[in-house]
């Protein structure tokens, strides 16, 4: 037995065999990358030699745009032509409404004209009534009695003779001088002046100059004073048509037969023979 056999060795120990495997691997397999790569590559490079040309594409782009911009001139001239339609048949449309209203109006206007004509008519016929009907229903007065004698004859006559204007005095002849100033005036129904009257309204008017009040209505007017004959009238007698109290027109008598009145709508205030339409009485206030 050797000496040293009992003593410990101081030596490191070797490292495993596995280890030593693995680090012969990784660098085997290295060195065979490095073989493959260079085995892939090709064995002498080319130079270049030529240029690839790219296709053009301006040709295309260009028809591209021009296309575009024809697409939206289209869409311009539309929407213009558009515009110049509504803008047309706005117009359109405000003209009719414009004819239209003037159609309206003017009908309205036709109409008016026709129903004033109408009643001009309506007026004008019933004056003709109301004087056929005056004429029925007035009562004939009695003649005076004849005198054996001329003179008596023409004294009676004289006397049943109506007044001239000219014998009206005072009271009388205020009242004929106010009615004949109205004449020309317009009729209203209703009327009581300065510039239209109706029939009762310019009696009234009349006798109030001389501080006298008469009642307000024709029926009322015939019965205001002492009932006197047509054929003994004195200026400034109220006529009337109609019974007395129910008298539907009244006038002034002014004097050589004739009466200033305010007739109706179509002649207004007038003065007229007692011929064109004869009373049926006669009231004297005065």
């Amino acid at each position: 037995m050797s000496h040293t056999a009992h003593i410990p060795s101081h030596r490191k120990p070797r490292q495993r065999t596995s280890k030593s495997a693995l680090r012969a691997g990784v660098a085997g397999g290295v060195l065979s990358t490095i073989a493959v790569a260079g085995a892939a590559g090709p064995a002498q490079a080319e130079p270049v030699t030529q240029t690839i040309e790219m296709p053009t594409i301006t040709s295309g782009l260009s028809t591209a745009v021009a296309a575009s911009a024809q697409a939206t001139q289209q869409v311009a001239l539309d929407l213009e032509t558009q515009a110049r339609e509504d803008a047309a048949a706005e117009s359109a449309a405000k003209k009719a409404k414009k004819a239209k209203a003037e159609a309206v109006r003017k009908a309205e206007a036709e109409k008016k004209a026709e129903a004033a004509a109408k009643a001009r008519a309506e007026a004008e016929a019933k004056e003709r009534a109301e004087r056929a009907s005056r004429t029925a229903e007035r009562t004939t007065l009695s003649a005076p009695s004849s005198s054996s004698s001329d003179n008596s004859a023409s004294a009676s006559a004289s006397s049943s003779a109506p007044s001239s204007s000219s014998n009206a005095t005072g009271s009388a002849a205020a009242i004929v001088a106010f009615a004949k100033a109205q004449v020309g005036d317009a009729y209203i129904s209703g009327g009581t002046g300065p510039n239209a009257w109706d029939c009762s309204g310019l009696v009234q008017a009349a006798y109030r100059t001389v501080g006298i009040d008469l009642p307000r209505v024709s029926q009322s007017q015939s019965t205001a004073g002492t009932q006197v004959s047509l054929d003994n009238l004195q200026p400034g007698d109220i006529l009337y048509w109609g019974g007395a109290g129910s008298a539907y027109h009244v006038a002034i008598y002014v004097g050589d037969g004739q009466f200033v009145g305010a007739q109706n709508s179509s002649t207004g205030t007038v003065q007229r023979s007692m011929d064109y339409d004869r009373p049926s009485g006669a009231v004297r206030v005065l």
